[in-house]
Parts: C-alpha cells; structure tokens; sequence
C-alpha cells in the first residue's frame, strides 16, 4: 500500500493506493501551523489511514507528500512555506525516522500534475504523453508532466508561471515584481478586482457578469483572458499535449472552462500562429472534489526517487 499526503494551508488529505493503481481509502483533517504542528498532523494521518485500512505501518511501502512551498525533493526539505509557518522543515527525513517509511516530498501543485496525469489516464483509458496542470487558487502556479514524470527544472521551479511578468503597468505582486501572470488570474485578483462579502468571490463575480453587471463583464474578461494566457504560455514553452485546469477555482467549471476558450479562440482568430495550435482544445477543467494532489503525491512517494 502507498499512501499519498496532501498538506494544504488550512486541511490536510490523505489517500491510499494499491498495487492495482486503484485508490483505496480517504482521510480529511485539519492542518497545524508551524513546524511541529505539521509534522503531527502527517502523522496523525498516517495513523488514521492505518486504522481505517486495518493494516500496521508496517504495510505501507512508501509515502507521499505533496505541500506548499519550495521543496528540495532530494532531500525532503521545506522552505518559504509561509502558509503553513515553515521554513527550512526538513519533513521527508523527520518523518521517515518517527515512521520507519521511506518518505518523499514535493510541492503540493506539481504532486497535483502527477495525479491529474495518473486518474485522467485512468479514466481515459489512455494517458496524454504530456500535460500541465494549471492550479488556479488563492495564487497561480503549474506543474508540468512528460512522458509520466515530473518536470522540475535545475532548481525546482520549473511550472512557477504565476511569476511571470505580463503588464508592466499593473500592481505589485506579492513576489515583489509588477504586474505578474498571478495578479490577474488567480483567486486574490478576482477577490481585488470584484470585491464583495461574498466567500467565493469568483462565483460572485461570475454571477453578475452573467446578469449583464458591465463591471463585472469586464473584470470576468481580464480574468479569463489571464487564464488564456497561461495556457498559452504552457502551450509555447513546453508543447504539451493538454492543459488540465485545477485548484479551487476550477468550481466554476463550464463558465471558466468555455471561457477560456472563448478567448483563445477569439486569438486564434486573429493570428495564423495561434489557430494552428489549436490552444482551445488542449484545455481541460478537472471535476470539484478530484483527489489529484493526494493520489500525486502517493506517485511521489515511489521510485526511482530523484538524485541528491
């Protein structure tokens, strides 16, 4: 059995996977603040997975987890995870030596792009050679699979996209930068740009576009075409064959998906270049509750590992 651990900012997830690829088991629990606190609550997980599974520890061949932040995969070290109050948590060893398991880390939206890759093949019955996850939440960032394995890049932040500049002109980013891909294509620049008491801001706004609110129309516009160009920019630096959209965002479902492809092809229009590659039907938007970051990180958490 291998399990798979998602460390979000507020709630932790934990699947478990059998030989046969299928999922077996599910755990839901909050999340601790601080160094500490995180590491209990990973094990508290394991140990409520273990009771549901009726198995022992001893069972479990490896674990995954994914969580937010710069991870160095090698090693299991977390850093600028200002979430969750970490910084310089070396997770994979400490709880390899409280477990007995071998355990392996990743950040939490490129273990998502894995098991995105794993249950869309599934469900497939065939597995795109390549595809970005897009994961649209509070920030912006991707992950990026090809043939079945993780892209990292030489210092990790392959995918990071949300931290490329596109408005020179526009607000600051909390990266320091201005007018980043994030700053207008997330859930805080929707929450910015349509402020409401509304908790989720982005069917708010989504909503009243629908009702014909002008303001609205254009600030739904601005955001989508910020999710058009990321998937564009995915598309021009890596090729890939799809581009899955998640994260919390991906609720709105049909609106943002059609959406988004209402704009590319409203480009495609206009440039040769980009009719020919066919952005639009390379977009996907993943169903609510679709347990990708937790069944990626269980794939993490099988070798081949990574080299220090």
């Amino acid at each position: 059995m291998r399990l798979g651990i998602d460390i979000g900012g507020t709630k932790t997830a934990a699947v478990a996977i059998g030989d046969d690829g299928a999922v077996s088991g599910e755990v839901r629990m909050p999340t601790g603040f601080g160094a500490e606190a995180v590491v209990e609550t990973a094990l508290r997980t394991v140990e409520r997975m273990t009771r549901i599974e009726g198995v022992e520890a001893s069972a479990i061949s490896s674990i995954g987890i994914g969580i937010p932040g710069t991870v160095d995969a090698a090693t299991g070290l977390v850093t600028h995870a200002v979430n969750l109050g970490l910084e310089g948590l070396d997770l994979g060893p400490r709880l390899a030596d409280r477990l007995g398991v071998e355990v392996r880390v990743e950040n939490d939206v490129k273990a998502a792009a894995l098991g995105a890759h794993h249950l869309l093949g599934a469900a497939d019955g065939v597995a795109a050679h390549s595809m970005a996850y897009l994961n649209l939440g509070t920030g912006l960032a991707a992950g990026i699979v090809i043939g079945g394995r993780l892209l990292r890049g030489g210092h990790g932040v392959a995918g990071e996209i949300g931290h490329v500049p596109v408005d020179p002109s526009g607000v600051t980013c909390a990266c320091g930068q201005r007018g980043c891909l994030e700053t207008v294509a997330s859930g805080s620049a929707v929450a910015r740009m349509w402020p409401t008491a509304d908790p989720e801001p982005a069917r708010a706004l989504f909503a009243a576009a629908t009702a014909g609110d002008g303001r609205a129309v254009d600030a739904r516009d601005r955001f989508l075409a910020g999710v058009a160009a990321a998937v564009r920019l995915l598309v021009l630096a890596t090729d890939v064959d799809e581009v899955v959209i998640g994260g919390g965002l991906s609720a709105l479902g049909d609106r943002l998906g059609d959406g988004t492809r209402r704009i590319l092809n409203g480009w495609a229009a206009e440039s040769a270049f980009l009719a020919s590659l066919d952005l639009a039907s390379r977009v996907r938007v993943i169903p609510l509750g679709f347990p990708a970051a937790a069944v990626g990180a269980a794939l993490v958490g099988e070798p081949p590992w990574p080299k220090s």
